[in-house]
């Protein structure tokens, strides 16, 4: 009997790599597969080889086939009323980001796993890339000294068409927080404040801003800056952002692509202080044994909930990623800076 009964919610795209890696684990089966349009449940077990139910209900999936864990891979407005209906029939959930489409709504879901007792995970695949991890363990051996200055630039131009393209806000609510929950992670810390300014650029195909500039500040005096476009045409960053973080000491950078490295200052004694210092190059050291990505967060999610732990993306810290979010746009709807509500 395997230790997990899954109900797939959402037959989109997206929910392809969580099939494909429940599919490759022994301990997991998918009994359900849920979706809004029948047609689309039943498209989507014949695409993938399901022999499993097919709904159009959360609750009427779960019941019927006594499942324990459910995947959320909804369109973000429905992430709150399937994650809160399987929480409340005793399921843990591992859902795509954002959590909802409001702070309310991501703090009651909160509040209903710490009263249900399950787990409620939170996609953030750009955590589990192999150079991100290095470039974290880069910083935490303090070569760079103290950081003071955090900033990534993000410019895509993806022509996805559908839910994205009528957003009021796609590039911050859809996609900012990988950013902004890759930055949490890199520097360990969290910040305090944010100013934001959103706008549409000349030529956008977006019916909502798709791009944003974005000051967070820290309680130690330090600054992250985001720079981003969606509807960026020509020199496209990397989907992981191209970071510089300058440091007492030095700086490091990371394209998003390639091993990070950083540039530390020789000491005095070593070089001789003249007009600019001089530097030497570290490079960090990038372990590619493992899952990546989507495969990867999924992987520390089922250990997590096998080891009967909190998972590093469990709600209760992603909900810290998403007041940067709901921040950001605060703030650029009012024009002011915004303290930010963490939890």
């Amino acid at each position: 009997m395997s230790a997990f009964k899954i109900v797939v919610a959402g037959c989109g795209s997206m929910s392809k790599a969580w099939i494909d890696y429940a599919r490759k684990r022994e301990d997991a089966e998918i009994v359900g597969l849920v979706d809004l349009r029948l047609e689309q449940a039943q498209a989507a077990a014949q695409r993938h080889g399901l022999s499993c139910g097919v709904y159009t209900d959360i609750k009427e999936a779960i019941t019927s086939e006594g499942a324990n864990l459910v995947f959320d891979v909804t369109i973000p407005e429905s992430h709150a009323a399937v994650t809160a209906a399987a929480l409340e029939l005793g399921c843990d959930v591992l859902g795509e980001k954002p959590m909802s489409t409001s702070m309310e709504e991501a703090r009651r879901l909160v509040a209903l796993a710490g009263k249900q007792g399950r787990t409620y995970a939170v996609m953030q695949n750009r955590r589990y890339l192999p150079q991100i991890r290095a470039f974290r363990e880069l910083l935490a051996a303090a070569t760079i000294g103290r950081i003071g200055f955090v900033n990534a630039d993000f410019f895509l131009g993806p022509h996805f068409g559908g839910f994205r393209d009528a957003m009021d806000s796609p590039l911050l609510l859809d996609m900012a927080i990988h950013t902004f929950d890759q930055a949490r992670l890199i520097t360990g810390t969290d910040p305090v404040s944010v100013y934001c300014h959103e706008f549409n650029p000349p030529g956008s195909w977006y019916a909502g801003n798709a791009a944003a500039v974005c000051i967070f500040e820290y309680e130690d005096g330090s600054v992250f800056c985001y720079r981003g476009s969606w509807c960026s045409e020509g020199r496209p960053t990397s989907w992981e952002a191209d970071w510089r973080i300058s440091g007492s000491l030095g700086t490091a950078v990371w394209d998003g692509a390639s091993a990070p490295y950083a540039e530390v200052v020789v000491p005095d004694a070593e070089s001789g202080r003249g007009f600019t210092s001089r530097f030497r190059r570290v490079d960090a050291e990038v372990n590619e044994a493992g899952h990546a990505g989507h495969a990867g967060c999924l992987e520390a999610m089922f250990s997590a909930l096998l080891e009967g732990r909190k998972p590093e993306t469990d709600c209760t810290d992603n909900i810290k990623s998403m007041a940067m979010v709901y921040g950001a746009l605060e703030s650029a709807r009012t024009g002011q800076k915004v303290m930010l509500q963490l939890y």
